[in-house]
């Protein structure tokens, strides 16, 4: 080692970190790295202070540094840092992961991963050891982040997979907490407690994590990215070691997984954990984790909140959907046979939720858990069974839209705004599902189209295109839907009145108009219909192609000539399905019902016709 007073460079690395911790937005304008710079600077003196590396660890091959360290090993000397050349090279490892981080920070990663990779070699061989381990796991992690940045992400998963067996490894052989690398230029009165040492190394852990469940994403490895972004934030909770209104948009985030993979109970409980931390905004003092900004960015804070009202919105939806998918029959009415066979399982689901399902994915302890299931408690995860238990999620869904509006408003947040409405209108729609009054569900088809007509009115069709779309086909169903209903209570009627043909008829137009603007939507600038309709389109062009041969059919006139125009109609678009199917035969595999029923229909509407011609030429 140099011959410089150990103090001198203690208080050199001391200022180079005080520097180095300065905010970019602190830094002249026209010099934005000019701390970073500084640290350097200090960092490199500090370095030729200590003195060139001890021999042995200048030479090691660099075979023994980078990804390669995925295959963890015992490692060749796990003793501890002891001895003038064990502790030169620690404290030069130090440097080096310092001046790793400097050169990523001022965007240069070449030298920052040249940096981090010296420290990795210098350490190597005691990796394993009370100094060393919260040094090389840091020093990994930094390379994994590094890596994942380059797109890189299987050099990224080895480093980041290396340090997690290494903490692994540490934990099972050796287990007493190690030193932060800060201590090794601290003197011996200002070392860390145990108990401080345990925390640092315990959140070291936790990023690689929270890494790991970035990286398990990025490669489409989606029940592993759930798991490792679980466990992260599970220890966050327990080590008070989050920034909340981080914590809780990852955890209404993570709900959405669990969503999908139909785990009710999961994602309630990730979402309750969600308003639960999201509400201690303001509330708990300020940490090093804790963004000095974060009381004062009000636009972000309703964003979030916002965003957590969606992810709720999404969980009251998918619940609702599920039920329905579960006891419908085949023409999308509730069969009461498997609503009898839902109830006679929801015991046993009931019996689920008190066993290892719920202890697996508990957040919190003590006062923090009481609060997260008091807010799981007014929250149902069994689907619903009938309109009184859909009815209670589609309250807290709708309290939910009205929460997300608040934020994503339509100047500003077209797409966000749509999306929002759009599920608002799907949980009026599952909703009248469960009705069995068709009056009542009549005007929930009706508040449906009061929200999605206004939407379209200003709509750009260029820009907006699949919303578009998207919108013209549901408000043509609502229609449909609404048509269906009153030819159904028109039918329970001896003999209804002009008043109900003309609503029929009315809402039979309606529909009609809004299909046939989403299906000329799909035509080309020369208004030519497509001979080859696109695969994200194909089967809600076939079905709306399908519904207007149907609403042709249904229109009621006393006019037998407007008749037979409509049948004709009716009977030109059941052929162009039938005759889409047989040139390209991948579309029938997406409207398999409907096809059958149109080469019926392509069979009997010509006889039908033919009987008409003959009635009028009688009269």
């Amino acid at each position: 080692m140099a011959n410089a007073p150990w103090a001198e460079i203690r208080e050199k690395f001391q200022a180079a970190l005080a520097l180095s911790r300065v905010e970019l937005q602190k830094n002249p304008e026209k010099e934005p790295y000019k701390s970073k710079y500084g640290a350097r600077a200090l960092l490199e003196e500090v370095k030729a202070l200590l003195g060139p590396a001890p021999e042995d660890e200048e030479e090691r091959p660099p075979a023994d540094d980078g990804a390669g360290a995925a295959a963890l090993g015992p490692p060749g000397d796990a003793a501890e840092a002891e001895g003038p050349g064990a502790r030169q090279a620690l404290r030069l490892a130090v440097v080096e992961f310092q001046l790793g981080l400097n050169h990523i920070d001022t965007e240069e990663l070449s030298a920052g991963e040249e940096h981090l990779a010296k420290c990795l070699r210098l350490l190597r061989a005691r990796r394993l050891s009370r100094g060393c381990v919260s040094l090389y796991i840091q020093a990994q992690n930094n390379l994994g982040i590094l890596w994942s940045e380059r797109e890189e992400i299987e050099t990224a998963q080895a480093y980041l997979e290396s340090s997690e067996a290494l903490y692994n490894q540490y934990m099972k052989e050796i287990g007493s907490p190690p030193l932060d690398p800060t201590e090794h230029f601290l003197p011996e009165e200002e070392k860390l407690t145990e108990q401080e040492r345990s925390k640092r190394f315990e959140k070291v852990y936790t990023h690689n994590l929270y890494y790991l469940a970035q990286v398990y994403q990025h490669m489409e490895m989606f029940e592993k990215a759930a798991h490792y972004c679980h466990s992260t934030l599970k220890r966050q909770l327990e080590h008070n070691a989050y920034q909340p209104m981080e914590w809780a948009i990852n955890a209404a985030t993570l709900s959405q997984f669990y969503i999908n993979k139909l785990c009710f109970m999961e994602a309630r409980h990730c979402l309750s954990a969600a308003n639960v931390i999201f509400g201690q905004i303001g509330k708990i003092p300020s940490t090093e984790d804790t963004p000095e900004a974060e009381g004062d960015v009000p636009e972000l804070y309703h964003q979030r909140k916002g965003e957590i009202a969606r992810c709720w919105i999404k969980y009251c939806l998918m619940l609702m959907q599920n039920a329905q998918l579960s006891m419908q029959d085949n023409i999308g009415e509730l069969d009461l046979d498997k609503q009898s066979e839902l109830r006679a399982l929801r015991k046993k689901e009931l019996d689920e939720e008190e066993s290892i399902r719920k202890k697996a994915v508990q957040f919190g302890t003590g006062e923090l858990c009481d609060a997260i299931s008091a807010v799981e408690e007014k929250v149902r995860y069994l689907r619903p069974l009938d309109f009184e238990e859909a009815r209670e999620l589609f309250l807290l869904g709708q309290h939910y839209v009205l929460e997300a509006k608040e934020f994503f408003q339509i100047d500003g947040y077209v797409t966000d705004h749509i999306e929002v409405v759009q599920d608002h209108s799907s949980l009026f729609k599952v909703l009248a599902f469960f009705e069995t009054d068709m009056e009542r569900r009549c005007k929930m088809h009706k508040r449906r189209i009061a929200m999605l007509e206004p939407l379209i009115v200003d709509l750009n069709p260029q820009y907006y295109l699949l919303v578009n779309r998207q919108i013209q086909f549901e408000i043509a169903h609502a229609y449909y839907d609404m048509m269906d209903l009153k030819v159904a209570i028109a039918d329970k009627l001896r003999d209804p009145d002009s008043h109900i043909v003309k609503k029929i008829n009315n809402l039979n137009k309606s529909a009609l108009k809004y299909y046939q603007l989403f299906l000329d939507s799909l035509r080309d600038p020369n208004k030519v219909f497509p001979e080859h309709i696109g695969e994200d389109v194909l089967r809600p062009a076939m079905l709306a192609k399908f519904r207007v041969a149907r609403l042709y059919g249904k229109i009621i006139t006393a006019d037998p000539k407007k008749e037979l125009e409509n049948l004709a109609t009716s009977l030109e678009h059941y052929r162009f399905i039938v005759d889409y199917c047989e040139k390209h035969p991948e579309a029938a595999q997406e409207i398999e019902v409907e096809l059958e029923l149109s080469k019926e229909m392509v069979s009997l509407l010509p006889t039908k016709m033919e009987r008409f011609r003959t009635k009028m030429a009688l009269t």
